[in-house]
């Protein structure tokens, strides 16, 4: 799609997590795609490198009062959240939706392995702009609005003890940094793409425009990922199978030759 339009393919390297991140991993990555046949265009951006930009970006919006700490757990936040209102959804982009629980705390009382959030409530401005969507999955998305957000995410994680930033904040504030006016992703993200567009509205940054493809599923219908020991791209490879094979493996009807 961006060759087609004209525009520039980026690779970029999410290794935020220093303590998962392994440079092998990632030569991995970078020989995967290009036994694919994908190329990109100029260096690969590493999110190790860029900490400082998000940790800035972090303390702009605790200084604007939006951010509290939370020393919750993942069994906290399904305890206290397990008897969700009828009709509101138990589960957003991160998991259980957090019920606010540690909210009432300043960042005064931030404490070693503490994570920090963000207060919805206080950051939204009572307007948002319309969701830009052009999906297969999902055409025609509605607005984006606080109660939307509020009751289908949730206050999200910030940042993370030992990691200076969460998916969430380092992908808005690369895409503005990088100029991306396209973002091409799995219909996973969906939910995610409107707390991104809260943030850049909050920080006064670009909206891209969002494309949300279909995931790969296996014969029982369940999407493949890594975290469950999905077959990885060097597996196929080592198998005897081509980038053709993978392509025509892919719900991409335009990609099959």
């Amino acid at each position: 799609m961006a060759r087609a339009a004209g525009g520039r393919f980026l690779l970029r390297i999410d290794d935020i997590d220093q303590a998962r991140a392994r440079a092998h991993w990632i030569t991995q990555i970078e020989q995967d795609l290009t036994w694919l046949g994908l190329t990109w265009d100029g260096e690969p951006w590493h999110q190790s490198d860029h900490l400082p930009e998000y940790r800035a970006v972090l303390d702009r919006l605790t200084a604007r009062g939006l951010t509290y700490p939370c020393s919750c757990k993942r069994r906290d936040i399904e305890t206290a959240a397990a008897a969700p209102q009828e009709g509101v959804p138990s589960h957003g982009p991160d998991g259980r939706i957090y019920p606010g629980t540690c909210r009432y705390r300043p960042m005064s009382d931030l404490q070693t392995g503490d994570a920090i959030r963000l207060d919805l409530a206080r950051a939204l401005p009572a307007t948002l702009p319309a969701f830009i969507e052009t999906g297969l999955a999902h055409a025609g998305a509605h607005p984006v609005t606080p109660d939307h957000l509020q009751t289908h995410i949730g206050d999200p994680v910030l940042a993370r003890p030992h990691m200076a930033a969460s998916y969430h904040l380092s992908v808005v504030i690369d895409d503005a940094a990088q100029s991306v006016t396209h973002v091409i992703r799995g219909e996973d993200l969906f939910e995610a793409s409107f707390l991104h567009v809260a943030l850049q509205t909050i920080l006064n940054l670009p909206t891209p425009i969002y494309h949300h493809h279909a995931l790969i599923r296996d014969a029982a219908g369940k999407r493949l990922a890594k975290r469950d020991d999905a077959r990885a791209i060097a597996t196929y490879r080592d198998a005897g199978l081509s980038p053709m094979d993978i392509r025509n493996m892919l719900p991409l009807p335009s990609l099959r030759l």
